[in-house]
């Protein structure tokens, strides 16, 4: 028979929370930048990269691996409070635009015991960075070749390359909700596929319809510099004349010209409701 409490006091002094087993619980960041490529050829328009940041491993388990940014939770800090003090303390990177993605608490997802992950998606524009990466981390600019049943994602950071494969199975014909099973996770840490495939899904359709796209981007930048980074988010060329009218609202002129590239003079344009001159 239950005992009848007098009030919630009383009750949670008497409670016992050694009945229910508890799992660990990380925060984990899967961080995305877009930065120009080194000019090759002066009279075009740089090229953009499309990229995730990894640390190597240096402890078991996955000695040796990379994985993205992450550690465990203290009792007294929020998922994302320890997500932001992760990643600094991993990477040397600070005040980063974050939002939550996913809980991902598959019951073998850590050899070590049972570990639940918060992972949060990060976006940053690199070329706008002032700290310095510590030796550990790493930025692999993604190659992501989708069909109906597959990812196919090349991780390259210029010394090494890592190759995973994800198959998306359907969860919920209503919803078109996709689990995303890891065929083979090359030489990534734990299910980190899972979590860098599933960041890239979230953003690839938020930028349709948010303003998310604006974290990547510099203060000024020019249209084409902006189609370009929608472009390698999507996945596809777009037509200029829809990419204008899908943007218009979005952004506006300023008296700032790009020059100095070989090319004519491009007007520079900024987001509408961001603070600047």
């Amino acid at each position: 028979m239950k005992k009848e409490y007098e009030s919630e006091e009383e009750f949670l002094k008497e409670y016992d929370d050694s009945k229910y087993e508890k799992p660990s619980v990380t925060s984990d960041i899967v961080l995305f930048s877009v930065s120009d490529e080194k000019q090759t050829n002066y009279r075009k328009l740089k090229k953009k990269h499309y990229s995730v940041l990894l640390v190597k491993r240096n402890t078991y388990p996955f000695k040796g691996k990379w994985c993205l940014p992450g550690g465990f939770i203290n009792n007294n800090e929020t998922s994302e409070q320890a997500a932001r003090r992760i990643l600094a303390q991993e990477t040397n990177l600070h005040n980063i635009f974050m939002e939550q993605l996913y809980t991902f608490d598959s019951l073998d997802r850590d050899p070590r015991t049972r570990v639940m992950s918060i992972t949060y998606m990060g976006l940053v524009d690199k070329n706008k960075l002032n700290d310095s990466l510590y030796e550990n981390a790493s930025w692999f600019n993604i190659t992501s070749i989708e069909d109906e049943k597959h990812y196919y994602v090349t991780l390259d950071n210029g010394n090494e390359q890592i190759k995973y494969v994800i198959r998306k199975v359907l969860k919920e014909s209503t919803t078109d909700r996709y689990y995303f099973e890891i065929e083979d996770g090359g030489n990534l840490a734990f299910d980190n596929p899972r979590a860098i495939t599933a960041g890239m899904a979230r953003l690839k359709q938020k930028i349709k319809y948010t303003d998310i796209v604006f974290n990547m981007m510099g203060d000024y930048f020019t249209l084409g510099e902006l189609q370009q980074v929608y472009e390698i988010i999507i996945g596809k060329k777009l037509l200029d004349p829809a990419f204008r009218r899908m943007i218009a609202d979005k952004v506006e002129k300023t008296d700032k010209i790009k020059t100095g590239e070989g090319h004519r003079p491009s007007v520079l344009f900024k987001y509408k409701n961001k603070s600047g001159e």
